[in-house]
């Protein structure tokens, strides 16, 4: 079997809350608080990279062991990285100590660390030399919101963190199966303006930040598609994983209140099924790996776990694991 061995994610102690995000998006504070469902959302400093996040959640990962026993880096983080076309994974390997092993970015935006894991897993099965595969990855895309935007403001959400998780083979924590849908009518519907061949340069700082061409558009098809399209990726890799036992847990990517605690209903999972990721914000692929961390405390033995997550574009994405046993570490520093 292919397991998750460890867990890591580290945040920044800085942070921006419901009244600053209010004040810079001339927002209600109650809106920010209990529509959008932000208290507060994690916010690294102005010269940390994206790389340092990933190096930091994944020395977590790799305390006690070997560096040069990982075969496989896997860069799960954000495509916003400390500089344009270029391989996070391969540099995050070399800061590592991870000599032995070979690298590369994998990207599905949100649903990265969902879709690595699947990845990941289907390479181990395949390689019998892939004994240790280490995915990790930084966000820093709280740089990329512009508050006074409001064709984004289902992304003001959007925090800073770094994620690691360390895959190996055996009994505990198995990974199950998994479900993935893409969409092809949402893959312009958010994007960064500036930067690509389409546009190479621009003068204007906020064609450098997220946005939505199309918000009207967007809004119609996410409510035409995307609940369903939850439904349909959780209930498959849970099926496919564990038939004859139902979800006891639910990883979620944090979202607007609403369509979180709709998911739960049409799953019919109780509020404590689930950790609702408000003190945080948004990280991007790291959202699963805090939300079952935190719920370690209380996961019994045995306890079928889903990880579910949706990345812009739009991939929406579902994984089936058994818990055995804690393999989380939460870090919190500058």
């Amino acid at each position: 079997m292919i397991s998750l061995s460890k867990s890591a994610v580290w945040i920044p102690n800085q942070y921006e809350d419901a009244a600053y995000i209010a004040k810079e998006s001339g927002l209600p504070e109650v809106v920010v608080r209990e529509k959008m469902g932000i208290e507060k959302k994690c916010r690294a400093p102005k010269k940390m990279n994206t790389s340092e996040m990933a190096v930091r959640a994944a020395k977590e990962v790799l305390k006690g062991l070997d560096p040069s026993s990982i075969d496989l880096v896997i860069w799960t983080g954000s495509e916003f990285k400390d500089h344009p076309v270029w391989s996070a994974g391969i540099f995050v390997q070399e800061q590592l100590g991870c000599k032995k092993a070979w690298a590369f970015d994998l990207s599905s935006r949100c649903s990265s660390n969902v879709v690595g894991i699947k990845v990941a897993k289907s390479l181990m099965l395949q390689d019998s030399s892939l004994k240790r595969v280490l995915l990790c990855g930084g966000h820093k895309t709280g740089e990329l919101v512009n508050y006074k935007d409001s064709t984004s403001r289902f992304l003001y959400n959007l925090s800073d963190g770094g994620a690691a998780i360390l895959l190996e083979r055996g009994e505990k924590n198995p990974i199950l199966e998994s479900s993935v849908i893409t969409d092809g009518a949402f893959s312009k519907d958010v994007i960064i303006p500036a930067g690509g061949t389409a546009m190479p340069w621009s003068e204007k700082s906020e064609d450098y930040c997220l946005t939505c061409p199309d918000i009207e558009g967007m809004r119609q098809r996410l409510a035409e598609r995307s609940l369903d399209n939850f439904m349909a990726v959780i209930k498959e890799a849970a099926e496919a994983s564990l038939p004859h036992q139902p979800v006891d847990y639910l990883a979620l990517l944090h979202m607007k209140r609403s369509a979180h605690d709709e998911i739960l209903n049409r799953l019919e999972l109780k509020q404590e099924q689930s950790i609702y990721l408000n003190e945080y914000g948004h990280f991007g692929a790291p959202d699963q790996v805090l939300s079952l961390g935190l719920a370690e405390e209380f996961l019994k033995p045995g306890s079928h776990v889903v990880l579910a997550s949706a990345g812009i574009g739009y991939t929406w994405s579902a994984l089936s694991l058994r818990w055995d046993e804690k393999t989380f570490t939460l870090v919190q520093g500058e």
